[in-house]
This record gives structure tokens, C-alpha cells and sequence, in this order.
């Protein structure tokens, strides 16, 4: 008997009967799969008295066999019976490329499972809050323990690295009012309105507002990409077994810094804000600086500055709150440090947006008009 598995065909009368020998495995197979495919004949029995060893795959040949013709397996030993039944009980059809689904049942699920994570992030999010101020009334008990250093290092991310882009977009932002507010007010002959267009708008609004989403994009994903990362690490974890909480570590030190930096930032936007609005005015309207500078002071009152100085940190704190939450969710792998810190910017631009909304009518119900 040779390693390499073989076939004999038996005819006794009207009756055939197929002994296999040898391995019927991967490697000794040979082309008995083939041979087996090729008989014409339907043999009432399939012998495996002389087959040495099987795997897988030379049972896999025998059930197909089998299932084709309807031999009838004897001589089988109990360890070949058992990997034939297994095979057997396996073997099921496997469809290539599934079946698109409904498309309006498809789109409902998708929104419910949208509505799911929407309400799942928003217990999230509230309950890192009721966390963040434990923490803070924890540190406010204990002055000792607030990083100092940790705050005035996140000072230079949040604030001093963001002052270039943010002076730039502020700059450009400026002009574009002017440029925009000029051209209609020019068709009433009231192109002197400009200044009071730029002066109100950037104080109130744009300037805090396109500061905010600047922060959210540059600060808040940052927050999220380190915090995710260290989660990844597993330092997170360790700070905790050391007995250091990340929460006094990590997330307080970086919501400080935000809510002290937001209002220097966003006055600062303000201002070249403005300075941009003016040198328009100066070039195209020809309106001179002093005179802008007079008109500034008279239709820009002082609720409007206060208006823009109260959003700032509330601003502050929601971004970086957002982003060290997500941050905080990061599991599995690296690939869900990139979800979760587009997840912060995202969520971080829609809750500045929502809370501006509701400042604004807040602000108007109160009279600060």
C-alpha cells in the first residue's frame, strides 16, 4: 500500500463497489478527487477499509462523492466517520454577494440607529459633566492638587500656536463683511452702515463664534487624538493603578485652559476682525480710519462686547469637554482614534452652534438687543 491515496472499482454482477487506499489528504490526494469525478458509474458502496489517515479535504471528497452518487460508506474507521459527519454537517451553500436590502427599510434603520448613538452620546456626555464637576469641586477643596504647569502647557496649544490662523481667518472674515454689507447698502445709498455692520456682527457674533469653531477644529481634535492615544496605550489605565486620577490629570487641566483662553482669543478675533472691515472701508469706501474708529464707538454698545466675552468660555468648555470625552471612548484600535476625533470636532461645532442659538434669544429676552 502506497502513501498516495488510490481507487479500485469492484464489479460483482450489477453490483459496483469503489475501495479507496493510501492518504486521502491534501498532500497525498493526488488526482483521486478527479477519477472519483469522473465515474460514470453509480457504485452502491465506497470502501475506506484501506484508507491510512484523512483530513479535511479528503473528506470533503468523500461526501461529495457520496452525496452525488448515494454510494454507501463501509470499512470507514470511527475517526473518519466522525470528520465525514462533521464535513457533512458543515457543508451549507454560501451566497457569493448578499441581497441588497429593501431600500426605505434600509433607511429607517439607519436613522433609528442614528437616533440610538445620538441619545447614547448624549447620556455620555452629560454624565462625563456630572464627572468633570466632582472633579472641580474636588480640586476647589484642594488648590494644592491643580497642575499648574499642565494648564499654562495647554495655554500654548489652545491659545498662543492658534493666535496665526486665527488672526488670518479673522482678518479675511472682516473684509468679506465689508466687501458683502457694502455692495447691498450701496443700492440704498447707505454705505456709511457698513462700519455699524461690521462693528455689531464680529463683536457679537462672528468674532467669538468662527473663533470657537477654529478651536473645535485645531484644540478639540487634538484633546481627542491624544487622550485616544493614551487610551490605546493603556497610560490611562496606569495613571488609575497608580492611583493618579486622570480625570484631575487629563481633562481639567485642558478644559481651565480652554475657558481661560476663549475670551482672549475671541476678543483678540474681534478686533483684527474689525481692523480688517476698517482697512476695506478705507480703500473701497474711502472712509478714513478716524472717522471709522468714531462710528465704531457710537453704534457699538457695550452689552454687545459683554455678549461676545460671557459665550467665550461656556464655548471653551463645551470643546474641550467634547473632545477629551471622545478621547476617553477610544477602544479596539487605532482606527478608532481617527472616528472619535472627527466625532469631537463634529459634535463640539454642533453644540457651539446650538448654544449660540439659544444665547442669542437668552441674550434678547433679557434686553441685551
Amino acid at each position: 500500500m502506497t502513501d498516495m491515496a488510490d481507487i479500485v472499482i469492484d464489479q460483482d454482477g450489477s453490483i459496483a463497489r469503489v475501495r479507496v487506499t493510501g492518504r486521502l489528504t491534501l498532500a497525498g490526494l493526488g488526482n483521486v478527487a478527479d477519477r472519483l469525478d469522473a465515474l460514470a458509474l453509480s457504485p452502491a458502496q465506497i470502501d475506506l477499509s484501506g484508507v491510512e489517515r484523512m483530513d479535511t479535504v479528503g473528506a470533503w471528497v468523500i461526501q461529495r462523492f457520496v452525496e452525488r452518487t448515494g454510494a454507501k460508506i463501509v470499512g470507514a474507521h470511527p475517526d473518519a466517520q466522525r470528520l465525514i459527519a462533521l464535513v457533512h454537517a458543515t457543508e451549507r451553500d454560501v451566497r457569493v454577494r448578499h441581497e441588497p436590502p429593501f431600500a426605505p427599510l434600509r433607511v429607517i434603520n439607519e436613522i433609528g440607529e442614528a437616533a440610538i448613538l445620538a441619545w447614547q452620546t448624549l447620556l455620555g456626555l452629560v454624565a462625563f459633566f456630572g464627572s468633570v464637576v466632582i472633579a472641580s469641586w474636588d480640586l476647589i477643596r484642594s488648590p494644592r492638587r491643580i497642575r499648574v504647569n499642565a494648564v499654562v502647557h495647554r495655554f500654548e496649544l489652545v491659545g498662543v500656536k492658534a493666535l496665526g490662523i486665527i488672526g488670518l481667518m479673522s482678518f479675511l472674515i472682516g473684509i468679506v463683511i465689508a466687501q458683502q454689507g457694502a455692495v447691498q447698502l450701496q443700492q440704498f445709498g447707505a454705505e456709511v452702515l457698513t462700519v455699524n455692520l461690521i462693528g455689531r456682527i464680529t463683536t457679537r457674533e462672528l468674532g467669538v463664534l468662527m473663533t470657537a469653531i477654529m478651536v473645535a477644529g485645531r484644540s478639540g481634535s487634538a484633546f481627542a487624538a491624544q487622550l485616544g492615544t493614551m487610551k490605546l496605550t493603556e497610560e490611562i489605565d496606569a495613571m488609575r493603578t497608580i492611583g493618579v486620577s486622570p480625570m484631575e490629570a487629563l481633562v481639567l487641566p485642558r478644559m481651565l485652559a480652554s475657558i481661560i483662553m476663549m475670551p482672549l482669543l475671541g476678543f483678540y478675533a474681534t478686533l483684527i476682525s474689525i481692523i480688517g472691515g476698517g482697512l476695506f472701508c478705507w480703500i473701497s469706501l474711502e472712509i478714513p480710519p478716524v472717522t471709522f474708529v468714531q462710528r465704531l464707538q457710537e453704534v457699538i454698545p457695550l452689552t454687545d462686547l459683554w455678549v461676545g466675552l460671557l459665550k467665550a468660555p461656556v464655548f471653551g468648555g463645551i470643546i474641550a469637554m467634547t473632545g477629551c470625552f471622545q478621547g476617553l471612548q477610544v477602544s479596539g484600535n487605532a482606527e478608532e482614534v481617527g472616528l472619535k476625533t472627527t466625532a469631537a470636532v463634529v459634535q463640539a461645532i454642533f453644540l457651539v452652534i446650538v448654544l449660540d442659538a439659544f444665547f442669542a434669544v437668552f441674550f434678547t429676552q433679557i434686553g441685551w438687543i
